[in-house]
């Protein structure tokens, strides 16, 4: 299969590194998501080599000032400010990457598109569908390129199971079955974060987590047609972190959906953050006519692999796949064989793939997420909560 059907970035001719173009990048939030992306962003010029430009990590945005010039000066960032508007308005930068909370997606990011950077958004892309068709509509109209930031479609194991399928190994798909698994808010005591209030997040463990396993179905299997959920909220008053009192939470600690494909594929998908010992326990399996996948993201160097038309049958059986050779997705930049990457490295394909995007004008679907798909995912999230409030299966549209 020819690299560019795989989703390989291609470099073409190598470049001496005075050649390598820089290209400014702006981070909105030193939390968890800034952390982690900026991280990737300086390993890619000395990993990825040679790298489609070098990231040059011009500013870095924060609410706190201490916190954020605290920020830049570890991540190492020439500039800081306590204004996104700011940031997305500096000429020095040409992408700007969004790591906020769920409610600041849509403002910053339209505003990057209308002053012409291109936008890469973390997910979920917004916290409900109409945000996300407004993000959407502001990147198509800018003409800029965007991406949606989930990375689990960066895993090899993963993109070694979409390159399995397009070439045919599982044939017909059955079944899709995913779970997402977390325990990180089963004490009652532990505070009403904003990923808990429906003003800023949107949903709970659905657009936390869910979206996550709705984006891989997408990419695995293709469509879905309709959805049939429930929701369940344990725990449905917290303590506010500054101590200040209690409040209500109004978004759902755990879903469970049964969704049917285009394609004819049935499936289940499930998000929980009151798993008790499950820590970041993200898996699916795929049952075709010719076999089946299976995949652990606690496990991601790992793909289980079972082949129906294996003879002798009586041999025949699972088996584990350590996808780490030279020649699986992503491993022409990494380690030899049987050296295990981590979850923090998902991000280096990611961006890397990305910014390739935006530098050599080349399309960032169907292997990395747009704000298209973005949207679409905030569709089905919307469709899960619709059913579990009325009870009834709610059919797909766009």
């Amino acid at each position: 299969m020819p690299e560019e059907q795989v989703g390989f970035v291609r470099m073409g001719e190598a470049r001496a590194a005075g050649e390598i173009p820089t290209i400014g990048i702006g981070m909105l939030g030193y939390a968890f998501m800034g952390k982690a992306h900026t991280n990737a962003l300086k390993k890619i010029p000395y990993i990825v080599y040679p790298p489609p430009a070098i990231p040059r990590l011009v500013s870095i945005f924060g609410r706190t000032e201490s916190a954020v010039a605290e920020a830049a000066r570890r991540y190492g960032y020439e500039s800081y400010t306590t204004d996104w508007r700011q940031l997305v308005r500096d000429d020095r930068i040409q992408i700007v990457d969004n790591g906020l909370p769920n409610s600041e997606h849509a403002e910053p990011c339209i505003a990057a598109a209308e002053a012409g950077k291109h936008v890469i958004c973390e997910k979920p892309l917004a916290r409900n569908a109409d945000e996300a068709r407004r993000m959407l509509e502001a990147v198509q109209k800018a003409g800029v390129k965007h991406a949606c930031a989930f990375n689990y479609r960066f895993v090899p194991a993963v993109r070694l199971a979409r390159q399995m399928i397009e070439q045919g190994r599982l044939g017909r798909i059955y079944h899709f079955r995913a779970r997402y698994l977390q325990e990180w808010i089963m004490d009652p005591q532990f505070p009403r974060v904003w990923r808990l209030d429906k003003s800023i997040a949107g949903s709970g463990a659905l657009g936390d987590l869910g979206a996550h396993i709705i984006d891989l179905g997408r990419f695995l299997v293709g469509e879905p047609r309709s959805v049939l959920a429930v929701t369940s909220t344990f725990i449905k008053e917290r303590p506010l972190p500054d101590g200040s009192g209690r409040a209500p939470v109004d978004v759902d600690d755990a879903f469970e959906a049964v969704v049917e494909f285009e394609n004819g594929a049935i499936g289940t998908l499930e998000a929980s953050r009151f798993a008790a010992g499950r820590k970041n326990f993200n898996t699916f399996e795929i049952n075709g006519e010719k076999g089946s996948i299976a995949f652990n993201l606690e496990r991601l160097n790992e793909l289980e692999y079972y082949d129906a038309t294996a003879e002798p049958k009586e041999a025949n059986g699972w088996r584990t796949i350590l996808v780490t050779e030279s020649y699986h997705p992503f491993w022409q930049w990494w380690w030899p064989h049987g050296h295990i990457i981590g979850w923090e490295h998902t991000f280096v394909h990611e961006l890397t793939h990305f910014i390739d995007a935006v530098v050599n004008n080349k399309p960032v679907e169907p292997y990395g997420a747009t704000f298209e798909d973005g949207y679409k995912n905030a569709v089905i999230c919307d469709a899960i909560l619709k059913s579990a409030e009325e009870g009834r299966k709610i059919q797909i549209s766009y």
